[in-house]
């Protein structure tokens, strides 16, 4: 075998989601080199350190050495691809395609990985219909963090094939390098690859639009006569149109597509994700092409019109919030109530460009939404312990579908793990962000929240010098006070104004909860008022965090939720550390105010890069 023969495949992939992810990970350990393009800095920071990894059916841990954010650092990098594969929605493609010119070569051949019908099209007027390969995926599987797939199906074969029969042989060799790789694919010439890919987009299409429209999982809807009866009809039209184009199916064919889908599983179809979470759907090369080809044979296909409209109607962000049943119930009272009204109770929010952060704490997740002028505009707080995440993902596709939002940023002890932010920050930045929004210059920031206390000083730019954290034990934090407070049979609603009652000065000698307890415990036995013993709880904090290293002649703010629920303690502070302690409105989301002001900085930045660099394109042009 000669040298060149032993160099590995080089293969770009575009779209990092689970087909994308999947596919890279199988063909990096059949020994090809393959480069990847992850716009999603949370994504792209976990897989550069982490790698991707597969879970379920397939089970794999994978590193890449070749991970970038834009096709720009691809080409600079020097990729040199053999193959590019677009894993990417339809919609998509057009942005994708133009920006892989840099990346285009002779010898690179084109692959669509798409599913939908006509999708490839969307590629031919930037690469010509000679170099592209369509493929036919069947397998998938869904996030469970951003650099893991938990692999939920596969049922081989895959099927890929030139779509004029120029790069027969090009199919055949990705074909074989999949199939290598664990996921069966089988080559096709040109005519066999259009009856598949309309085979699997009549599958999507019977039940995507509807279990989106209905809410109902895949299982959910196949165990309903009435829904079934739909599908069915669905199926039907969808083959008529397919016979008038000429793609003939074999006579079971529906019979087939019905038993496949009774095996669906209990999860969302994805674009029934996409409309549940007022995301662009890829409808239009769904149950729209179908409408269509309907249209061009004089087909009627009055359900998948149906279908198709309802779809689009439901993900127009300008009537989502209206949409009858449920869904926009929800929606509708998580705006009203997070919305943020000034003292008229008037709306503050406009319309305009905003922004989001969350801070993800180990009690609570905090969102909050500026507009561009970092006015707050919608807050709201929802417990952290929420195995089936049900209402943050309503309250996000609340957030979604009435505020324009431009850019986002994470925070907190579960900022890596949430996938739908653009960048992530610690809680520290956030903070400091947040608090020098009205308290500008040098200063201390207390943030006690609930598992850690943190000190926080800033200079006179308001950028963070240093920082303090209590150790690894959670004494004096939320989760203590809570837990004593319980234990001394106080309502945490009332346990500031009871211990204003008091002149009490004994403090909890211990720190460590369990200890704490029995001495709470001691204290009620020894006949210590409820008063006493919630000040000796709060002198006990108080005097904790004076003990730790506050710069001395600046200002001190105390944010985070004990401070919210816990007014007295600024009361204590102050006298300990004789200054008065600032707190600002709404301390407990000051961490998430904070991500959503650096989340408005990076967007502006990106944006006013992007202007410079066209200019300078411009200039460019011109002057050549």
């Amino acid at each position: 075998m000669d040298k060149a023969a032993k160099q590995p495949i080089k293969v770009a992939i575009i779209g990092i989601g689970p087909v994308g992810m999947i596919m890279a990970a199988l063909l990096k350990q059949e020994g090809c080199e393959v480069s990847l393009c992850v716009r999603n800095k949370i994504k792209l920071n976990l897989i550069k350190s982490e790698g991707i990894r597969l879970e379920g059916k397939m089970k794999a841990t994978v590193l890449f050495d070749q991970v970038y954010e834009t096709m720009d650092e691809m080409a600079d990098a020097k990729v040199d691809p053999d193959y590019i594969v677009f894993a990417l929605k339809s919609y998509q493609i057009k942005d994708a395609a133009q920006k892989a010119l840099k990346l285009y070569t002779d010898k690179v051949t084109i692959i669509s990985a798409q599913n939908g019908i006509d999708v490839e099209s969307l590629l031919i007027p930037v690469f010509g219909s000679d170099k592209i390969l369509r493929m036919v995926v069947n397998y998938a599987g869904n996030l469970t963090a951003p650099n893991c797939v938990n692999v939920n199906f596969f049922t081989p074969p895959n099927y890929l094939g030139s779509i004029d029969d120029n790069r027969a042989e090009k199919a055949a060799e990705f074909a074989r390098l999949l199939t290598d790789a664990g996921l069966l694919t089988k080559d096709v010439n040109s005519f066999e690859i259009i009856k598949r890919i309309w085979e699997k987009t009549i599958l999507n299409s019977s039940l995507s639009a509807l279990c989106g429209v209905g809410r109902l999982t895949m299982a959910e809807a196949m165990a309903d006569g009435d829904t079934v009866e739909l599908i069915e009809q669905i199926i039907n039209e969808a083959v008529v149109v397919a016979e008038a184009e000429k793609i003939r199916f074999p006579d079971d064919f529906i019979r087939s597509c019905m038993r496949y889908l009774k095996k669906g599983g209990n999860h969302f179809p994805s674009l029934a994700g996409d409309v549940i979470n007022n995301r662009q759907t890829e409808i239009d090369y769904f149950n729209g092409k179908i409408v269509e080809y309907g249209k061009k044979h004089y087909v009627r296909t009055s359900l998948n019109l149906a279908f198709t409209n309802m779809v689009k109607a439901m993900t127009n962000k300008n009537i989502t919030s209206r949409v009858p049943g449920a869904a926009g119930v929800v929606n509708r009272n998580i705006v009203q109530k997070g919305i943020v009204r000034n003292k008229k109770s008037s709306i503050v929010y406009q319309g305009g460009p905003c922004f989001l952060g969350v801070d993800l704490g180990s009690a609570y997740i905090k969102f909050t939404v500026i507009d561009d002028s970092q006015n707050a505009v919608f807050r709201f707080i929802i417990p952290t312990l929420n195995k089936e995440r049900i209402l943050h993902r309503q309250v996000m596709q609340a957030i979604h579908s009435d505020f324009d939002i431009k850019y986002s940023c994470a925070t907190g002890y579960g900022r890596k793990h949430f996938i739908e932010s653009d960048i992530i920050k610690t809680e520290i930045n956030c903070a400091a962000a947040g608090v020098s929004r009205d308290f500008k210059g040098a200063k201390n920031i207390i943030d006690i929240g609930g598992e850690d206390i943190k000190i926080i000083h800033c200079d006179e730019a308001d950028n963070v010098l240093n920082f303090y954290m209590n150790d690894k034990c959670a004494a004096g934090t939320g989760s203590f006070l809570a837990e004593i407070a319980e234990r001394a049979e106080i309502p945490v609603s009332e346990m500031s104004h009871l211990a204003a009652q008091s002149n009490y000065d004994k403090e909890l000698n211990s720190f460590c909860t369990v200890f704490a307890k029995t001495e709470i415990m001691k204290w009620i036995f020894d006949g210590i008022s409820i008063e006493d013993t919630a000040r000796g709880i709060y002198l006990s904090i108080a005097n904790r965090v004076a003990k730790m290293k506050l710069v001395p002649g600046v200002p001190t703010v105390m944010v985070g939720g004990v401070i919210a629920n816990h007014s007295y303690l600024q009361s204590l502070l102050s006298e300990r550390l004789n200054q008065n302690i600032l707190v600002p409105d709404e301390p407990q989301h000051l961490v998430s105010l904070g991500a959503a002001i650096i989340a408005q900085k990076a967007w502006t930045r990106e944006n006013n890069q992007l202007t410079t660099e066209k200019k300078s394109t411009d200039n460019e042009s011109v002057s050549r």
